[in-house]
């Protein structure tokens, strides 16, 4: 049994929606603190206002005025590499900050539609209160093309709060490794601008795996930081072009590509983000060797099939009153989607919990425990949750 301490976190970039998720101090800014509690004359207020009408009426005077959500202004819109763009956003009041290599929710109107999606957050807290996010553009993904190709300056998005556990400890010690392929790059990036405001205290050996070159995000500036830090080792790994720098290499991840990369892994802090495959290969590759592995991969593991063929069921909608037919084949989620229903959603891997709701009465399976339960009035994550009966949905 090896000392390596393993967690991994997982979230959907692989669905065609999503593009490419310990306490940390010290960035450019200190890390905000929590939003204060309501005032005394706001929680008189509350139960008599509606904070749809108050919505309505406020952002007639402000765009990113609201009772209770938290919207925030596209300030700049920057192309960050091929298909990529960086969104630096402000929020309004309602935000409550977050540590560098977190996630958020982040929610538009596209085609008439609300859709909701997972981002990482790329920058580190700062002192004028904006935040930005880095999203590629995935084929067939709406809200990844709306953000890349549509969203303009002045546009107004909704935010979810902050999550996530890939961030760093505080003190930061010891010697890291980042591994990162694709958009996996994206909460790496926070932390390695996190360990740069703190003048680099660690030694940090990055390798990045992309496709082609014009796939690299943030390659200039990472190339000026590793020239301003010598604590900080740069590789950049092309999996289907030639190398012609210096800190350019070829080949995917290996054994061999590691060792010659990184040399010994023994004392290693290893963090891994990108594709499904890509983690698992680096968990399998560290392990009993690394000193811990933390990981956030793009597509779920494999869902545990359920008994027999696909039926028919009903799920009894108790808030709408409605009653619609889906399949125990798919997630209720995309099932309830495929009805025209738009239920809040975020990560669609069960991770976030925004798509959690009650299930008053039926049997469910859950497709990454591969459990099945049908205790009443259970809250259960409609995206990787299945109808295996006739369901009740406090929806």
């Amino acid at each position: 049994m090896h000392n390596c301490i393993d967690m991994c976190i997982v979230r959907n970039h692989a669905h065609p929606e999503v593009p490419a998720v310990t306490l940390s101090v010290s960035a450019l800014a200190p890390v905000p603190a929590p939003a204060p509690a309501p005032s005394l004359l706001r929680r008189l207020l509350d139960p008599m206002v509606d904070p749809a009408t108050f919505d309505f009426w406020a952002q007639k005077l402000h765009a990113t005025w609201s009772w209770n959500r938290t919207l925030a202004r596209v300030v700049a819109h920057r192309a960050e590499a091929e298909d990529a763009v960086t969104l630096v956003l402000q929020p309004n009041g309602h935000w409550q900050g977050f540590r560098p290599g977190q996630h958020l929710n982040v929610s538009a109107e596209v085609d008439g539609h609300r859709v909701t999606r997972s981002y990482s957050l790329t920058d580190v807290p700062r002192r004028d209160g904006r935040i930005a996010i880095t999203v590629k553009r995935v084929d067939g993904g709406r809200l990844s093309t709306h953000l890349c190709q549509r969203t303009r300056v002045g546009d107004v998005l909704e935010l979810g709060p902050a999550f996530g556990e890939m961030t760093l400890p505080a003190p930061v010690q010891g010697r890291w490794l980042f591994l990162a392929a694709g958009s996996g790059i994206t909460p790496l990036m926070a932390l390695t601008r996190q360990l740069a405001a703190q003048d680099m205290p660690v030694d940090l050996t990055l390798v990045y795996w992309a496709r082609t070159r014009a796939e690299f995000c943030f390659a200039q500036e990472l190339r000026s930081l590793a020239q301003r830090f010598p604590r900080l080792r740069l590789h950049f790994v092309l999996t289907h072009e030639g190398a012609q720098r210096p800190d350019e290499r070829e080949g995917f991840i290996s054994a061999e590509l590691l060792t010659a990369l990184c040399g010994g892994l023994a004392d290693r802090q290893v963090l891994a983000c990108g594709p499904g495959g890509f983690v698992e290969t680096a968990r399998t590759l560290t392990a009993g060797s690394a000193r811990s592995f933390m990981a956030e991969g793009f597509t779920p593991p494999a869902p545990t099939a359920t008994a027999g063929e696909a039926i028919t069921v009903q799920v009894s909608l108790a808030r709408s009153g409605r009653t619609v037919s889906v399949s125990s084949g798919t997630s209720l989620l995309e099932a309830l989607e495929a009805q025209g229903l738009n239920p809040p959603s975020g990560c669609r891997m069960g991770v976030c919990h925004t798509c959690v709701c009650q299930r008053h009465s039926g049997t469910t399976f859950d497709t990454l425990s591969g459990e099945r339960n049908a205790e009443p009035d259970m809250a259960v994550r409609l995206c990787v949750s299945r109808a295996c009966t006739d369901l009740s949905l406090d929806l």
